[in-house]
């Protein structure tokens, strides 16, 4: 099982974790309530798990620019 975390706004790649022997405990996973599990974290037929997050530059960007919160897709 691959997790990969992407940004959810700009999608670059984050970073990943390739281990068969991690778990959802480890990751702290356990820690989201079920509507954040479901906001953030996608699961794929071949077992991956896509992590959705957001990246510092986009971080900076949307906290420089609240206003861009009220647009669909503001950093692609």
């Amino acid at each position: 099982m691959a997790v990969n975390y992407k940004c959810r706004h700009c999608k670059t790649s984050i970073g990943s974790v390739d281990a068969a022997s991690v778990t959802e405990q480890q990751l702290g996973f356990h820690f989201l309530t079920p509507e954040e599990r479901n906001d953030i974290i996608a699961y794929d037929s071949n077992g991956d798990v896509t992590v959705n997050l957001v990246c510092d530059y986009c971080s900076e960007a949307l906290d420089s620019n609240p206003d861009l919160l009220l647009i669909g897709n503001p950093l692609q």
